[in-house]
Protein backbone atom coordinates (compact mmCIF):
# COMPACT_ATOMS: atom_id res chain seq x y z
CA UNK A 1 0.00 0.00 0.00
CA UNK A 2 1.20 3.23 -0.83
CA UNK A 3 2.17 5.27 2.00
CA UNK A 4 0.00 8.48 0.63
CA UNK A 5 -3.08 6.05 1.49
CA UNK A 6 -1.72 6.68 5.45
CA UNK A 7 -3.10 10.35 4.69
CA UNK A 8 -6.53 11.73 4.28
CA UNK A 9 -6.71 14.15 1.24
CA UNK A 10 -6.85 17.49 2.23
CA UNK A 11 -8.09 20.04 -0.25
CA UNK A 12 -7.56 23.47 -0.11
CA UNK A 13 -10.32 25.78 -0.48
CA UNK A 14 -9.81 29.73 -0.77
CA UNK A 15 -12.56 31.33 1.37
CA UNK A 16 -10.88 34.63 1.34
CA UNK A 17 -13.95 37.10 0.20
CA UNK A 18 -13.53 41.03 -1.25
CA UNK A 19 -14.90 42.76 1.47
CA UNK A 20 -16.12 46.92 0.30
CA UNK A 21 -15.70 49.42 3.64
CA UNK A 22 -17.41 52.79 4.09
CA UNK A 23 -15.77 54.94 6.26
CA UNK A 24 -13.08 52.97 6.59
CA UNK A 25 -10.41 55.88 7.90
CA UNK A 26 -11.21 55.41 11.67
CA UNK A 27 -13.28 53.61 14.20
CA UNK A 28 -15.05 50.86 13.16
CA UNK A 29 -14.25 50.76 9.63
CA UNK A 30 -10.89 50.70 10.64
CA UNK A 31 -10.47 47.80 13.37
CA UNK A 32 -13.04 45.81 10.71
CA UNK A 33 -10.31 46.21 7.70
CA UNK A 34 -7.77 45.25 10.36
CA UNK A 35 -9.79 42.57 11.48
CA UNK A 36 -10.57 40.93 8.08
CA UNK A 37 -7.48 41.36 6.95
CA UNK A 38 -6.04 39.33 9.25
CA UNK A 39 -8.83 36.72 8.66
CA UNK A 40 -7.59 36.37 5.34
CA UNK A 41 -9.90 38.42 2.89
CA UNK A 42 -9.39 41.04 0.76
CA UNK A 43 -10.19 44.63 2.06
CA UNK A 44 -10.72 47.42 -0.32
CA UNK A 45 -11.14 50.73 1.72
CA UNK A 46 -13.08 54.04 0.75
CA UNK A 47 -13.56 57.34 2.93
CA UNK A 48 -12.77 60.79 2.18
CA UNK A 49 -9.42 60.71 4.14
CA UNK A 50 -7.57 59.53 1.66
CA UNK A 51 -4.07 59.85 3.47
CA UNK A 52 -5.21 57.62 6.48
CA UNK A 53 -6.80 55.04 3.67
CA UNK A 54 -3.27 54.67 1.92
CA UNK A 55 -1.40 54.31 5.35
CA UNK A 56 -3.84 51.62 6.64
CA UNK A 57 -4.03 50.21 3.45
CA UNK A 58 -0.28 50.14 3.17
CA UNK A 59 -0.08 47.99 6.52
CA UNK A 60 -2.77 45.57 6.50
CA UNK A 61 -1.68 45.06 2.99
CA UNK A 62 -5.16 46.18 1.76
CA UNK A 63 -6.32 48.72 -1.54
CA UNK A 64 -8.06 51.56 -1.24
CA UNK A 65 -10.21 54.58 -3.46
CA UNK A 66 -11.63 58.07 -2.36
CA UNK A 67 -15.15 57.53 -1.21
CA UNK A 68 -17.68 60.41 -0.57
CA UNK A 69 -21.13 57.98 0.46
CA UNK A 70 -23.19 61.02 0.18
CA UNK A 71 -22.63 61.09 -3.70
CA UNK A 72 -24.12 58.01 -5.74
CA UNK A 73 -21.75 58.76 -8.07
CA UNK A 74 -18.94 58.40 -5.81
CA UNK A 75 -20.18 55.00 -4.21
CA UNK A 76 -20.02 53.74 -7.80
CA UNK A 77 -16.81 54.77 -8.89
CA UNK A 78 -15.73 53.08 -5.57
CA UNK A 79 -17.38 50.26 -6.22
CA UNK A 80 -16.20 49.72 -10.14
CA UNK A 81 -12.47 50.31 -8.83
CA UNK A 82 -12.79 47.38 -6.46
CA UNK A 83 -14.05 45.06 -9.13
CA UNK A 84 -11.53 46.23 -11.37
CA UNK A 85 -9.33 45.35 -9.34
CA UNK A 86 -10.11 42.16 -7.84
CA UNK A 87 -12.76 41.20 -10.40
CA UNK A 88 -16.11 40.85 -7.61
CA UNK A 89 -17.28 42.37 -5.06
CA UNK A 90 -18.50 39.76 -2.04
CA UNK A 91 -19.19 42.03 0.61
CA UNK A 92 -20.52 45.54 1.34
CA UNK A 93 -19.86 46.68 4.70
CA UNK A 94 -21.82 50.04 4.38
CA UNK A 95 -19.74 51.74 7.98
CA UNK A 96 -19.76 55.59 7.34
CA UNK A 97 -21.63 57.22 9.56
CA UNK A 98 -22.46 60.64 11.52
CA UNK A 99 -23.99 61.43 15.21
CA UNK A 100 -23.86 65.28 16.15
CA UNK A 101 -26.81 65.00 18.66
CA UNK A 102 -28.69 67.80 19.89
CA UNK A 103 -32.22 68.35 21.45
CA UNK A 104 -34.81 68.74 18.20
CA UNK A 105 -35.32 72.08 19.72
CA UNK A 106 -32.16 73.06 19.11
CA UNK A 107 -32.87 73.33 15.39
CA UNK A 108 -29.95 72.63 14.11
CA UNK A 109 -31.36 71.55 10.90
CA UNK A 110 -28.00 71.39 8.51
CA UNK A 111 -26.50 68.45 11.14
CA UNK A 112 -30.29 66.69 10.51
CA UNK A 113 -29.75 66.73 7.06
CA UNK A 114 -26.23 65.90 7.23
CA UNK A 115 -27.19 62.79 9.15
CA UNK A 116 -29.86 61.93 6.35
CA UNK A 117 -27.11 61.92 3.64
CA UNK A 118 -24.75 59.97 5.57
CA UNK A 119 -26.53 57.36 7.42
CA UNK A 120 -29.51 56.71 5.06
CA UNK A 121 -28.65 57.87 1.34
CA UNK A 122 -25.15 56.86 2.02
CA UNK A 123 -26.42 53.50 2.85
CA UNK A 124 -28.74 53.22 -0.28
CA UNK A 125 -26.01 54.76 -2.43
CA UNK A 126 -23.84 51.69 -1.69
CA UNK A 127 -26.53 49.48 -2.07
CA UNK A 128 -27.17 50.54 -5.73
CA UNK A 129 -24.20 50.90 -6.29
CA UNK A 130 -23.26 46.72 -5.33
CA UNK A 131 -26.17 44.97 -6.12
CA UNK A 132 -25.81 44.41 -10.04
CA UNK A 133 -22.24 43.45 -8.86
CA UNK A 134 -23.87 40.87 -6.92
CA UNK A 135 -24.90 38.24 -9.87
CA UNK A 136 -24.53 34.63 -7.96
CA UNK A 137 -25.27 35.90 -3.52
CA UNK A 138 -23.47 38.83 -2.42
CA UNK A 139 -23.55 40.33 1.26
CA UNK A 140 -24.42 43.47 2.27
CA UNK A 141 -23.58 44.45 5.94
CA UNK A 142 -25.26 48.00 7.43
CA UNK A 143 -23.87 49.05 11.07
CA UNK A 144 -26.27 50.39 12.59
CA UNK A 145 -26.57 51.05 15.99
CA UNK A 146 -28.08 50.52 19.15
CA UNK A 147 -30.07 53.33 18.66
CA UNK A 148 -32.01 51.55 16.25
CA UNK A 149 -33.61 49.89 18.93
CA UNK A 150 -34.46 52.85 21.15
CA UNK A 151 -34.77 56.43 20.97
CA UNK A 152 -33.43 59.10 23.90
CA UNK A 153 -32.95 62.68 24.31
CA UNK A 154 -30.73 64.85 21.88
CA UNK A 155 -30.64 61.65 19.63
CA UNK A 156 -34.10 61.82 18.05
CA UNK A 157 -32.95 62.13 14.45
CA UNK A 158 -29.79 60.07 15.03
CA UNK A 159 -31.82 57.06 16.01
CA UNK A 160 -34.44 58.05 13.13
CA UNK A 161 -31.34 57.58 10.83
CA UNK A 162 -30.86 54.22 12.11
CA UNK A 163 -34.39 52.63 12.23
CA UNK A 164 -33.98 53.74 8.55
CA UNK A 165 -31.26 51.06 8.31
CA UNK A 166 -32.68 48.19 9.93
CA UNK A 167 -35.70 49.04 7.92
CA UNK A 168 -34.04 49.18 4.82
CA UNK A 169 -32.03 46.18 5.28
CA UNK A 170 -35.46 43.81 6.38
CA UNK A 171 -36.51 45.10 3.02
CA UNK A 172 -33.91 44.01 1.23
CA UNK A 173 -33.83 40.74 2.60
CA UNK A 174 -36.95 39.64 1.92
CA UNK A 175 -36.75 41.54 -1.67
CA UNK A 176 -33.76 38.58 -2.54
CA UNK A 177 -33.33 34.87 -1.87
CA UNK A 178 -29.76 34.92 -3.24
CA UNK A 179 -28.87 37.53 -1.04
CA UNK A 180 -27.52 37.66 2.53
CA UNK A 181 -28.07 40.98 4.98
CA UNK A 182 -26.66 41.34 8.06
CA UNK A 183 -27.58 44.49 10.77
CA UNK A 184 -24.74 45.23 12.89
CA UNK A 185 -25.84 47.09 16.12
CA UNK A 186 -23.56 48.20 18.27
CA UNK A 187 -23.94 49.73 21.60
CA UNK A 188 -21.26 52.31 23.48
CA UNK A 189 -17.68 51.91 21.06
CA UNK A 190 -14.21 54.18 20.86
CA UNK A 191 -14.85 56.11 17.91
CA UNK A 192 -14.86 59.77 16.39
CA UNK A 193 -18.69 59.94 16.25
CA UNK A 194 -18.84 62.12 19.06
CA UNK A 195 -16.74 64.78 17.66
CA UNK A 196 -19.51 65.76 15.26
CA UNK A 197 -21.43 66.86 18.32
CA UNK A 198 -21.18 70.45 18.61
CA UNK A 199 -24.36 71.14 21.33
CA UNK A 200 -22.81 71.24 24.74
CA UNK A 201 -25.28 69.52 27.05
CA UNK A 202 -24.82 66.25 24.23
CA UNK A 203 -21.77 66.53 24.57
CA UNK A 204 -21.82 66.52 28.24
CA UNK A 205 -23.97 63.52 28.30
CA UNK A 206 -22.01 61.60 25.82
CA UNK A 207 -18.74 61.63 27.99
CA UNK A 208 -20.04 60.50 30.31
CA UNK A 209 -21.67 57.72 28.24
CA UNK A 210 -18.50 56.63 26.62
CA UNK A 211 -16.59 55.92 30.20
CA UNK A 212 -17.61 52.43 29.01
CA UNK A 213 -17.18 52.38 25.45
CA UNK A 214 -15.88 48.28 23.79
CA UNK A 215 -12.94 48.67 21.59
CA UNK A 216 -13.57 48.78 17.87
CA UNK A 217 -12.23 45.86 17.10
CA UNK A 218 -15.70 43.96 18.90
CA UNK A 219 -17.58 45.72 16.19
CA UNK A 220 -14.87 44.43 13.34
CA UNK A 221 -14.87 41.01 15.48
CA UNK A 222 -19.00 40.61 15.01
CA UNK A 223 -19.09 41.25 11.11
CA UNK A 224 -16.19 39.31 10.60
CA UNK A 225 -18.41 36.40 12.37
CA UNK A 226 -21.36 37.44 9.99
CA UNK A 227 -19.33 37.36 6.68
CA UNK A 228 -17.75 33.64 7.61
CA UNK A 229 -21.31 31.67 7.57
CA UNK A 230 -21.53 29.10 5.36
CA UNK A 231 -23.62 30.68 2.30
CA UNK A 232 -27.44 28.89 3.38
CA UNK A 233 -26.88 30.72 6.79
CA UNK A 234 -27.95 34.58 7.01
CA UNK A 235 -27.12 36.51 10.22
CA UNK A 236 -29.36 39.01 10.33
CA UNK A 237 -28.69 41.00 12.94
CA UNK A 238 -25.93 41.16 15.68
CA UNK A 239 -26.46 43.78 18.76
CA UNK A 240 -22.56 44.16 20.07
CA UNK A 241 -23.21 46.40 23.73
CA UNK A 242 -20.19 46.96 27.06
CA UNK A 243 -21.54 44.12 29.57
CA UNK A 244 -21.96 47.33 32.06
CA UNK A 245 -24.69 49.27 29.24
CA UNK A 246 -28.14 49.64 30.10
Amino acid sequence: MSWLALFPLVIVVDMSKVVLISGASSGIGEATARVLAEAGHQVFLGARREDRLAALAAEIGGAHAPLDVTSRESFQSFVDAAVERYGRVDVLVNNAGVMPLSLVESLKVDEWDRMLDVNVRGVLYGIAAVLPRFTDGGHVVNVASIAAHLVVPTAAVYCATKYAVRALSEGLRQERTDLRVTVISPGVTESELADTITEDYATSMMAEYRKIALPASAIGDAIRYAISQPAEVDVNEIVVRPVAQR
